[in-house]
């Protein structure tokens, strides 16, 4: 088991350990899940999670280059 604290902001670190067993690296996607009183975090990987291959279909409203370099910025 490893522990972390939640900062004041609601942030935490994923300790090393961990990171490392599901190589989890900077930029990576992760999921939240509750289940009762559990968090589940896991790594989610584009095109193998069966969530993302479920929604990408409807998420294809800005997909230009252009829709791209407009909400670069924000």
């Amino acid at each position: 088991m490893e522990l972390a604290k939640i900062t004041s902001r609601g942030q935490t670190t994923i300790p090393k350990r961990i990171r490392e067993a599901i190589n989890l690296c900077e930029g990576d996607v992760i999921a939240f899940e509750v289940e009762g009183d559990h968090l589940l975090v896991r790594k989610l990987i584009a095109g193998q999670d069966e969530y993302l291959k479920g929604i990408g279909d409807s998420l294809n409203e800005w997909v230009s280059p252009e829709d791209e370099q407009a909400w670069r910025d924000l």
